[in-house]
């Protein structure tokens, strides 16, 4: 993802290989974050007179304590399954609509083009593999049992087995519940992850015009920037998305009708503020883990650029 003026095009392998291994190094630094973002929208605490909402380092550390450290890595199986072929569809699919999109006199994609391609890489990512990997993810993370106890046997015993239970007991569509969130929660989120990014990297190369690409902690800066927007953006609907798809499947009732539920509910019963709950824990997991992700994208695609380099070709990526 360099300037355009004497680069290299990067090819749709790179994207992919770059973008998967980015992906892996994000799931591995920043789950805990995304358990217990989790356990707090789908906590029902401080419901009950004089009692206080569970916070984001008290959610932690009950976890911790009731059911070992590990814990906090529940649902990371399902996660590694999806975030590397999330990750490597991500970035390919933004390519391709990025140059799809793109002025066919200069090969330069405009600032609105880009936020519509990262619209897009949203839709793309969460029809093809965000929403059944959450899915299972939540189902789960949600399992509250000690992973110091082999007596207590949970539900869903790795990821694996719980895309097993799921299909037997509830059909293979309940897998793409909420996809419809999903799918509006990811676009949001890459619209303006993208666009920022691309924005801020120009900035940057503006006042730094020596540097042919600019070091990694700058781009991880850009990235914790740009990351932190999506959460504040769609928060609801990640709330909503999450108690949809930690539910059973009741049959005969639709998707639509089950959100305006809890929706309903939520706004009745705990307020406002129950639709941005998890937020703290959100935005801590999801902005570091796109600075790690673009740090970790942009050298992995210098090294693959640099083992195949080739003179005759030219960057077509735009600023």
């Amino acid at each position: 993802m360099s300037r355009a003026e004497g680069k290299r095009k990067v090819g749709f392998a790179t994207h992919i290989t770059a973008g998967g291994i980015a992906g892996m190094a994000e799931a591995l630094t920043c789950q805990p974050l995304d358990t217990i973002k989790v356990r707090m929208q789908l906590s029902k605490s401080g419901l009950r007179p004089g009692t206080k909402r569970r916070g984001f380092i008290a959610t932690g550390a009950q976890i911790v304590r009731r059911e070992t450290p590990l814990a906090l890595y529940k649902g990371l199986g399902a996660v590694l399954s999806g975030i590397v072929p999330k990750m490597a569809i991500r970035f390919a699919a933004f390519e391709t609509y990025k140059n799809a999109l793109a002025d066919k006199t200069t090969g330069k994609t405009s600032m609105g083009g880009v936020f519509v391609a990262g619209l897009g890489a949203g839709v793309t990512e969460a029809v093809a593999v965000v929403t059944p990997m959450e899915v299972v993810k939540i189902r789960l993370q949600a399992q509250m049992h000690s992973l110091a106890d082999p007596l207590e046997v949970p539900r869903y015993r790795n990821a694996a087995h719980a895309v097993y239970t799921i299909i037997r007991e509830e059909g293979i569509s309940t897998l793409y519940r909420g996809v419809t969130l999903t799918a509006l929660r990811q676009a949001t989120n890459q619209g303006a992850n993208f666009t920022a990014y691309q924005e801020l990297k120009k900035l940057a190369h503006k006042y730094q015009p020596d540097l042919p690409d600019l070091p990694s902690y700058q781009h991880m800066v850009i990235g914790l920037i740009s990351g932190a927007m999506g959460p504040f953006s769609n928060a609801p609907i990640d709330t909503i998305k999450t108690r949809l798809q930690k539910a059973t499947t009741v049959p005969g009732e639709s998707a639509w009708k089950r959100i305006s539920q809890i929706a309903g509910e939520m706004w009745r019963q705990e307020g406002f503020a129950s639709f941005y709950k998890g937020i703290t824990p959100r935005v801590l997991r999801v902005a570091p883990g796109q600075a790690i992700v673009f740090a970790v994208y942009e050298r992995v695609r210098k090294v693959i650029e640099t083992v195949q380099a080739s003179p005759d070709e030219q960057d077509t990526y735009s600023e």
